[in-house]
């Protein structure tokens, strides 16, 4: 899906290639040297320590 917007269509950029989507990770994973899950998954980590911080400081 465009990961930010909720689409559930994980490829489709819906027209705008500043949308997240699967590419978005894979070229993340090679530039990190990385496969796609673990590209995800630290991408998962960091995003869960930071929603944590912004509920914090609410």
């Amino acid at each position: 899906m465009c990961y930010n917007c909720g689409c559930n269509m994980r490829d489709n950029d819906m027209g705008d290639p500043r949308n997240i989507t699967d590419k978005t990770f894979r070229e993340a994973a090679e530039a990190s040297e990385q496969t796609l899950e673990e590209a995800k998954r630290n991408t998962l980590e960091l995003l869960k320590l930071e929603m944590e911080k912004a509920i914090v400081t609410k």
